[in-house]
Parts: structure tokens; C-alpha cells; sequence
């Protein structure tokens, strides 16, 4: 993981909201490529709903990327706007908001 996104992490661990621009088209049309979204850092993951765009890590990666499933157990699944799949995970950091 690059210095950049630690940096990111370690902002939202610490209760701050930022802007982030996310490179990649796997969130079209939802979001275009290095389109600002606002990152509010969240606690609990049970205040996340499917179809949240969420900030998280899986195998080792941060993504911006959708929530389909939700489990107590095994956290939230997480995916792109295409249909793919990157799995679940509990390291959440953030829900992504759209710039109006």
C-alpha cells in the first residue's frame, strides 16, 4: 500500500472527513474516474445499507467501491458498479458521498 493511501487511512481513523479522487471506471456511471467524493469516516457497520459506496481494504487494496452484502459475521461484501465482486471485509474506513 502507498504512503498516500496509509495517509488517507490513518486521516479517517483519526475522525476526519476529506475529499478523495479515486482513479478507475469500475464505478461508472455512479462516478467517473478522479471524481471528488466526500470520505466521513464510519464506526459501526451496521450503519451502512446496500448500495453505499464505501471507502475500504481487502486483500491488501483500498477500493471506492459499492456495498452488496452485509453480514455480522463476515462484514460487508464489496464490489464495483459492474458486477464485480472484491469480496468481504471489515475494514471499512469510510462512506463515500457524491460533490452535489
Amino acid at each position: 500500500m502507498n504512503k498516500y493511501v496509509q495517509m488517507k487511512i490513518d486521516r479517517l481513523k483519526n475522525g476526519e472527513i476529506i475529499i478523495s479522487k479515486e482513479p478507475g471506471n469500475s464505478m461508472e456511471p455512479i462516478l467517473k474516474s478522479r471524481e471528488p467524493v466526500i470520505l466521513v469516516p464510519i464506526e459501526d457497520l451496521s450503519t451502512l445499507q446496500k448500495g453505499d459506496i464505501v471507502f475500504a481494504k481487502i486483500h491488501g487494496t483500498c477500493y471506492t467501491h459499492k456495498v452488496y452484502g452485509i453480514s455480522e459475521k463476515e462484514g460487508v461484501l464489496i464490489g464495483n458498479n459492474h458486477g464485480h465482486m472484491n469480496g468481504w471485509t471489515k475494514a471499512v474506513y469510510a462512506k463515500a458521498h457524491l460533490i452535489p
